[in-house]
């Protein structure tokens, strides 16, 4: 799903043909995006009235597909980005792919997003310590003491994210260091 809301967020920017698009995600995520991944999805979004296909003459080229967002899309992208589900608040790419596109959210659904990462990494930081004080074997020991102290350090991150959205910073919006 990390993909589909990076394709419809990208659209929602302004028209893209298909490089386009792939060279945003991947500029985004460090991740490559073949093309068998990249148009059936888009077909998917057609398909759905979530994205419109055009053609783009070219000179002696073919034309090129030119993909913009519908309304129905711009609903989808919200829908998606306002909702972690458990499944997906463990996987940092869909967290992430939320994280992002905060802008597109309101507050009140920027933190709802942080609490389910949160209460994710607070599941998992309790698993991992469960399971380092069970070990006796040295390296084990430190190998997930060291996963803990990375579960810690994200969720001091999300906290300050948190205290961010609840003083009214929008981090969207240049402050006056900024300028």
């Amino acid at each position: 799903m990390w993909i589909d809301i990076l394709l419809l967020a990208e659209l929602a920017r302004g028209p893209r043909h298909g490089y386009e698009l792939r060279r945003e995600v991947e500029a985004a995520t460090g991740h490559t995006l073949s093309n068998n991944s990249l148009y059936p999805r888009m077909r998917q979004f057609v398909d759905g009235e979530a994205v419109l296909r055009s053609s783009e003459e070219q000179e002696a080229k073919p034309p090129r597909h030119v993909y913009s967002i519908t309304d129905v899309g711009r609903e989808v992208l919200h829908d998606m980005l306002a909702e972690l589900p458990e499944d997906a608040a463990d996987q940092s790419r869909e967290f992430h792919a939320r994280l992002v596109n905060f802008a597109w959210l309101s507050p009140e659904e920027q933190l709802r997003v942080l609490d389910a990462r949160d209460r994710i990494l607070a599941r998992n930081r309790d698993r991992v310590a469960a399971l380092a004080s069970a070990r006796v074997e040295h390296w084990s020991r430190l190998a997930l003491d060291h996963g803990s102290d990375r579960i810690d350090a994200e969720r001091r991150w999300l906290a300050g994210l948190r205290e961010q959205i609840q003083s009214g910073v929008n981090p969207s919006e240049p402050t006056q260091e900024d300028q």
